[in-house]
């Protein structure tokens, strides 16, 4: 009995560290996480959760078109951030659109406009980068 103990416990170690590795391989621990902790940001913000599928998406959309290069934005993480959820709940406001719409990736323009989902975002980020 102690034996097939350690061999559970051996299986389950190693199906956590494949798991961990996945996330870590496809992306969900990549990307810009430092706070975005002034509500005053301005410009261009991409919202993202750090385990968010649809965001890995766009990240690898944004570094295989090299978006960062011509297009000036900021990445705020919101899922481990309350400041960056804050941060998007006022953007949410100036685009008139009701919390129970939102999600990630959202990306607020800078201006007045707000884009939510990945294909939106990958369209604007098409849009501003001139890509055909």
């Amino acid at each position: 009995m102690e034996k097939g103990l350690f061999i559970l416990i051996g299986i389950i170690i190693a199906i956590l560290a494949v798991i961990l590795g996945a996330v870590y391989l496809t992306g969900g621990f990549s990307g810009d996480t430092t706070p975005t902790t002034d509500l005053n940001t301005k410009g261009i913000i991409l919202f993202y959760g750090r385990e968010c599928p649809h965001c890995v998406e766009v990240e690898d959309y944004i570094k295989a078109n090299n978006i960062a290069s011509v297009v000036q934005f900021t990445q705020s993480e919101v899922w481990h951030n309350k400041s960056n959820a804050q941060l998007l709940s006022q953007k949410v406001q100036i685009c008139k659109i009701t919390s129970t719409t939102v999600g990630v990736p959202f990306l607020f323009d800078g201006v007045d406009k707000c884009y939510i989902g990945g294909p939106d975002v990958i369209n604007f980020f098409k849009n501003a980068a001139n890509i055909k």
